[in-house]
């Protein structure tokens, strides 16, 4: 079902169909053009959508919760197992002294667990069922799980992050449309908004649904989880995994240069290098699905590493001429080159974004105008909503 707000005009065509003047066709006794009256600007439209009307016949999550669970002691285990609320859990703490804690999607603070500290042999018993670290993470074979150490000084562990990890079947349902027009996206948002997940199912909907050839550059493991056979819910996409984060950039053109893909999907952009990357790689013809931290476009302008990604910025002098038609300084701010992602989605939470034309917006924000936008959002009833004409505010949501 989809329902539409069509663009609604000023003027009503006239009834009459009465030909004009020959010259008039020509153009000839036409008001001039500062005399016209101003057209009226298109109002906003709705579109709604179901899930099957976007490529996906369905929407599910997986989360394996039990495979996690058996990591933790017998009496954390029970009481998280018998909890209702354990669909919504996202990670579980336990540091050394102190009480061990679960916390839960949309609850502010956490849920103690028990009564009693953690103790050493708490973490011990953990450690033992997770095995070794890698740049002090581990993780679970066949499963989307992360396990994250806190050490002291002397190397010894003191800490566990056990951050459950969900593979949401048809989370790419809400840029699908873009997906079709071959361009890059960027997606920005603050840690834990759920970037990786939605890179994991769009990985799952280019290779199996639009039979794209998909290479993941996987530096933490968390999109194809760990293990040397990657998680099913990245679909048919191959995945490379880094030796060292620092590498990332190397092993990004290795998969251009050795795997001959049509898609790449980098997780966590965050230095010049790997954006250099992104843009040698844009510059080929290979589509880019990639995520940075930053919550909106303007953190992104704002940061000297990754700036480029959407342009970057440079300050340009005005003539005299120019600065008096602008009404303007002399010098002010421009875009620097065309953006490496045409696309840039601002996740505002898990089922909120904000899409960027990232040409038109970067240009009207350097010149301290908003940009139009879509929002795109699920409804009550779980359906994709888009908002088009939106007038952009980094504040909504």
């Amino acid at each position: 079902m989809e329902l539409a707000v069509v663009p609604i005009h000023r003027f009503a065509p006239r009834a009459s169909t009465r030909e004009k003047p020959p010259l008039r066709r020509l153009g000839f006794g036409r008001r001039p053009a500062t005399s016209r009256r101003p057209r009226r600007l298109r109002l906003s439209a709705t579109v709604r959508r179901s899930a099957s009307g976007a490529g996906s016949s369905h929407f599910a999550v997986e989360d394996n919760l039990d495979a996690l669970l058996q990591v933790l002691p017998s009496n954390l285990r029970d009481d998280l197992t018998s909890e209702p609320g354990r669909s919504q859990l996202i990670e579980v703490i336990l540091d050394l002294g102190r009480l061990p804690e679960a916390r839960y999607q949309g609850e502010i603070g956490g849920k103690y667990l028990r009564r009693t500290e953690v103790t050493m042999k708490d973490l011990e018993y953990a450690l033992d069922a997770v095995g070794e670290f890698i740049d002090n993470r581990a993780g679970m074979a066949g499963t989307l799980h992360r396990i994250s150490a806190i050490k002291s000084r002397e190397g010894a562990v003191v800490g566990l992050t056990c951050r459950v990890g969900r593979a949401v079947i048809g989370h790419g349902d809400m840029v699908y449309d873009l997906l079709r027009y071959g361009k890059s996206i960027l997606f920005v948002g603050r840690p834990g908004v759920g970037k990786t997940t939605a890179m994991r199912d769009l990985a799952r909907v280019l290779s199996d649904e639009l039979r794209k050839r998909v290479v993941i550059v996987d530096t933490s493991n968390e999109i194809g989880g760990y293990g040397d056979v990657p998680h099913a819910a990245i679909g048919s996409a191959r995945r490379l995994q880094v030796p060292e984060p620092s590498l990332q950039h190397k092993v990004m053109i290795e998969a251009v240069e050795n795997h001959m893909p049509e898609v790449i999907i980098v997780d966590e952009i965050s230095t010049k290098a790997e954006a250099f990357a992104c843009r040698s790689i844009a510059e080929r013809g290979v589509m880019l699905i990639g995520t940075a931290h930053g919550e909106t476009l303007k953190n992104m302008l704002k940061n000297p590493n990754l700036s480029d990604l959407v342009g970057g910025v440079q300050a340009v002098t005005l003539g005299d001429y120019e600065a008096r038609v602008r009404r303007s300084r002399k010098i002010v701010l421009e875009r620097k080159a065309p953006p490496t992602f045409p696309f840039v989605v601002e996740m505002r939470n898990r089922c909120y974004w904000v899409m960027h034309r990232t040409e038109k917006s970067v240009d009207m924000l350097l010149h301290g105008k908003l940009p139009l936008v879509e929002v795109r959002r699920r409804d009550d009833e779980f359906k994709l909503v888009i908002e088009r004409w939106k007038i952009y505010n980094e504040q909504y949501m």
